[in-house]
């Protein structure tokens, strides 16, 4: 790596591993309060830092109020928050399905019918408007095309020796991309044959992250050559973090299609907050036509259907997702599914192995 891609690449580690950080601190008991009186908290999934960077300073100075953000994993905010959860200390949830359904289910999320949720599809809402869609997304897989000449096609092809030590995913108990990883196999393989395929693809697996955003740092630096992902925070990271990857989508057989599911970033009110009012004005403005004409620049597809995936980088997702095949998610059956999905991949998948299933930073 030359110099300039060594400084982006080291700024990309602290854009993604310091909130993380601030969480542990605060789960650790340190003098580290997400509020103020003057501020509104964000507790958000990783994978969004750009846009946030983009769009909420002018928030900050027309509401003259501090956004404050709590970044981590997608089932970690939401840990987070159930703890809290008699005495709430964020106002606003940004996170992945199937969190932001456990976030719902739990009692976590307040109903808020913000108008700016008109526009977004009834599948992509909760009807009771405790959440709607934020930035659409797709889930993928990525490496680093620097590392990895002949791209992987084929699930398959992830247990060939070439990858041993190589491959890495996020813990599905802490992280929506984690998750997803279980359930596209399942979707394609049937649930024993999906967990039969992950205790095979453990032998490859160096480690598990507590959140996904790391393991673009990791490939960057090939310290792993595959990981799970999304499509946007995989394109972003290429183009806008100076990090070498290409996000890839796999398929379940070879000469079969790669395929994916939507894996979108949803918004919600946090029941209770300590700036709701503050929280609802924040919910209104990240869904609101000037925001959401933002996404594309950060290779989000934009929430609304009023709003279009345009500009270059709009283009290149088109591009990524082009012949790529799409298959429904029953995210209630996931909900059904996702305590025993857990437990199942601790004990079936890692067992008593030793290996490390909550990194949470680049090792330096």
């Amino acid at each position: 790596m030359n110099k300039t891609n060594h400084l982006r690449a080291t700024a990309s580690i602290v854009r993604k591993t310091l909130p993380a950080l601030v969480v542990a601190a605060a789960f650790g008991g340190a003098a580290l309060p997400a509020q103020a009186a003057d501020a509104v908290v964000l507790y958000t999934a990783d994978g969004l830092e750009n846009l946030y960077k983009d769009v909420l300073p002018a928030f900050e100075k027309k509401e003259g109020v501090k956004v404050n953000i709590v970044t981590a994993g997608s089932g970690e905010v939401v840990n987070r928050a159930t703890i809290e959860k008699d005495a709430p200390k964020g106002d606003v949830l940004v996170t992945l399905p199937p969190f932001i359904q456990q976030a719902d289910q739990a009692g976590l999320l307040q109903a808020y019918q913000s108008a700016n949720y008109k526009n977004v599809p009834a599948i992509a809402k909760a009807s009771n408007g405790s959440w709607a869609t934020f930035v659409n997304n797709y889930f993928s897989f990525a490496i680093n095309p620097d590392v990895v000449k002949t791209q992987p096609k084929t699930f398959a092809d992830l247990l060939h020796p070439d990858y041993t030590g190589k491959v890495a995913y996020s813990n599905p108990a802490t992280a929506g991309d984690g998750m997803a990883v279980i359930i596209l196999t399942t979707s394609l393989m049937g649930e024993d044959k999906a967990f039969d395929y992950l205790k095979k693809l453990e032998q490859s697996a160096k480690f598990h992250t507590k959140g996904t955003g790391y393991l673009d740092v990791l490939l960057s630096r090939n310290e792993i050559s595959v990981a799970n992902g999304d499509l946007q925070m995989d394109l972003d990271d290429a183009a806008n973090g100076g990090l070498s990857l290409k996000p890839i989508f796999l398929a379940a057989s070879a000469g079969g299609k790669p395929t994916t599911f939507q894996l979108p970033y949803a918004i919600g009110l946090i029941k209770n907050g300590p700036n709701q009012a503050e929280g609802k004005k924040l919910i209104d403005y990240l869904m609101s036509t000037d925001v959401q004409a933002k996404v594309p620049d950060i290779f989000g597809i934009p929430g609304r259907s009023d709003v279009p995936l345009a500009g270059k980088n709009g283009e290149a997702v088109k591009q990524a997702i082009a012949g790529v095949k799409l298959i429904p998610v029953d995210w209630n059956q996931v909900m059904a599914k996702k305590a025993d999905w857990t437990t199942r991949w601790k004990t079936d998948v890692i067992g008593d192995s030793g290996k490390q299933v909550e990194v949470v930073k680049p090792a330096q």
